[in-house]
């Protein structure tokens, strides 16, 4: 799927009620970015999702791979300038090179994190350099890999009596899941229906 196929179905599917939904409850606010990038080093156009790993020494989650972000700043002014903002802290992508084309719903952590997810097609070239103290490794997933349904995979597990269920991709030697997993599930869900038809 090129840049350019990828806006068309997002839109499509992109209701504009989405922008901006707020957290419920007494969630703690925090957006990612989920960054697609049309490598110009690829003759094929091929969109690729960059994904970071979380540098193993933190206390939330070490080791697991996530997109770049993190908890909202007082100077931010939306969730866009604080996906945006932490992007260039861990992975020195510049909001230059992001063009936002939207957001998924509110992403409600059982940690107490409601995540904004802010989706942005990356262009040009791009060299990651880590922020040591929160990445371990920054690598690129082939979209067209996620987007197949059978590389993604749903689980029931029950937490305090509740049934919950849990997304997981396994891509080489990473293992994707969590709420990344699930908002790359909501994200190729999304696109799906646009590309099927459907409302």
């Amino acid at each position: 799927m090129t840049a350019e196929e990828f806006k068309t179905r997002f839109l499509i599917q992109q209701p504009d009620s989405l922008a901006g939904v707020p957290a419920r409850g007494n969630e703690r606010q925090a957006a990612v970015l989920i960054p697609l990038w049309q490598r110009p080093d690829k003759a094929d156009g091929e969109l690729e999702l960059i994904l970071t790993q979380r540098a193993g020494h933190l206390n939330a989650h070490p080791g697991q791979i996530s997109f770049p972000g993190g908890k909202q700043d007082e100077t931010d002014a939306s969730m866009t300038a604080t996906a945006l903002r932490e992007a260039c802290e861990e992975i020195a992508l510049p909001s230059s090179q992001v063009n936002i084309l939207g957001q998924l719903p509110v992403h409600n952590t059982i940690t107490g994190f409601a995540i904004t997810p802010v989706v942005g097609l990356v262009t040009g070239p791009f060299t990651p350099t880590l922020d040591p103290g929160e990445v371990a490794d920054c690598f690129s997933v082939p979209w067209s890999f996620l987007l197949d349904p059978v590389n993604r995979h749903l689980k029931t597990f029950k937490r305090r009596g509740k049934s919950m269920e849990i997304c997981f991709i396994p891509w080489r030697d990473k293992f994707i899941w969590g709420a990344t997993a699930a908002m790359i599930d909501q994200l190729c869900n999304q696109l799906g229906a646009a590309h099927s038809g459907q409302k």
